[in-house]
């Protein structure tokens, strides 16, 4: 337990109100109960599995990757790879059990999504502060409570949700990647290696001529789709755009997106490839392996015929197809404010994706904010307030300030972050530079609150 917002210590010298409530031990759940914790701060963690799944979920560990097994990029001059770094700084357990189970995915973190998980559930469920009851949550809870039930939420504490926030019922669609067995792909037809030889050989490379490539492109855009019931190709966020709604757009679309050749030479021609579909390690025994970019809604049936057609995947044995699904969020600037705090009711709070943060590290990272503040508060101290010159606090001001226009899911990205007041050559060059006075800025919030904590006792 910690004597400190920011950083580890020791065992609180009081006693601290409490339980906190967290419905939901998602990515956000689970973070934000793990930092909540870590303070010495008494959580009663809910989650539903294994008494009730949803459509996308399929064990009863918590934080399940429901679709790819990537956190993207790890380095520091992409927007995602600041936000990683700067929750390893403030001992993040969702990147402490990545880290601990990475895969092989060239300059990406990808983990075995089994074992990720597990490390997290056996974390919370042993933390001498945490209490986790296996039951639906029908009813939102008295007092401190944060709701992290997810985009998936059950019908029941959806309907309670839409009563306090009338704009809730903005929605969008999420489609999972397929999964096949490596020893069924036809590795005469593929070849291991990174987009542009970046780090280790990692992605297995499915090439396709023109000829290939066009007859899959028109098999793929009449193919019979699984119904869903309200899905339009307009209500999919751009970031897990099925590929037969890419396919739609232009038959080129594909090799512009996720089946684009560039930086890949295939060793048998030593020429670049008309399209390549790639395939990246989803587990640690490099058994399974996912189809990156290839979310989708197509009938089982159809996703078989289809991408049996490339050459490599032919007679690929699929131990799991694509599969889609409705994800619900807030409209955040309205209800919102920088701590994920509901306006009208503040002892209520929201954390991931719900929220209007995309992706599996924005969705942690919004429940280590909300844990951190609420820890803040709970033991009567400043709250901490993420500048915007920071990943995590840009993500925060995002959500409870909204932009131009509809508010829409957001990835992580500099855009939001706040620009430097100097000029740096090179767009990577700058991004780093942005990292780095992201990071010492981290370093000096933590110097600050252990100095603030460790004098107000």
């Amino acid at each position: 337990m910690n004597r400190t917002i920011l950083a580890p210590g020791g065992e609180l010298p009081f006693e601290v109100p409490g339980p906190v409530t967290v419905v939901g031990a998602g990515l956000a759940g689970s973070e934000c109960a793990w930092q909540l914790a870590e303070r010495g701060i008494p959580v009663t963690l809910y989650e539903m599995r294994p008494e009730r799944y949803t459509p996308a979920h399929h064990t009863p560990l918590f934080a399940e990757l429901v679709c790819s097994n990537s956190l993207r990029s790890d380095e520091l001059s992409n927007a995602v790879g600041l936000l990683k770094a700067e929750m390893r700084q403030m001992n993040s357990l969702v990147m402490r059990a990545a880290d601990h189970n990475r895969v092989a995915a060239g300059g990406a973190l990808a983990v075995d999504r089994t074992a990720f998980s597990r490390e997290i559930t056996e974390a919370l469920e042993q933390h001498r502060n945490v209490t986790v009851i296996r039951k639906e949550v029908a009813e939102i809870p008295e007092g401190t409570t944060v709701i992290a039930s997810g985009p998936l939420s059950s019908d029941a504490i959806t309907e309670r949700i839409t009563a306090l926030c009338p704009e809730f019922d903005l929605h969008f669609y999420d489609a999972v990647a397929p999964i096949v067995t490596l020893e069924s792909v036809d590795m005469e037809n593929a070849y291991f290696a990174s987009r542009y030889d970046k780090g280790t050989a990692d992605y297995v490379n499915c090439p396709m001529t023109k000829d290939e490539y066009t007859a899959f492109v028109r098999e793929l855009v009449s193919a019979e789709e699984a119904e869903i019931h309200g899905f339009d190709d307009a209500g999919v966020f751009e970031g897990c755009m099925p590929v037969e709604v890419m396919a739609r757009r232009g038959e080129d679309t594909l090799r512009y997106g996720p089946l684009k050749p560039v930086g890949l030479r295939n060793p048998r021609t030593g020429k670049e490839d008309y399209a390549v579909v790639q395939l990246r390690q989803d587990n640690t025994d490099a058994t399974l392996f996912n189809m990156v970019g290839f979310q989708t809604h197509l009938k089982w049936g159809e996703q078989k015929r289809v991408f049996s057609m490339i050459p490599a995947l032919r007679n690929a044995e699929f131990v799991r197809y694509g599969v889609m699904h409705r994800n619900t969020y807030l409209n955040s600037p309205g209800l919102l404010d920088r701590y994920y705090r509901l306006k009208t009711q503040p002892r209520i709070r929201f954390a991931g994706q719900m929220t209007g943060v995309e992706g599996y590290v924005e969705s942690a990272a919004s429940g280590m904010l909300v844990g951190i503040e609420t820890a803040a508060e709970i033991l009567g101290l400043e709250p901490v307030d993420f500048p915007q010159e920071t990943a995590i606090g840009a993500l925060g001001l995002y959500i409870s300030q909204g932009s131009i226009g509809d508010f829409q899911p957001m990835n992580i990205n500099f855009g939001i972050i706040k620009s430097l007041d100097y000029r740096v050559k090179g767009k990577r060059n700058k991004n780093a530079e942005i990292s780095r006075r992201s990071l010492a800025i981290l370093e000096e919030l933590m110097k600050k609150e252990v100095f603030h904590v460790e004098n107000t006792r």
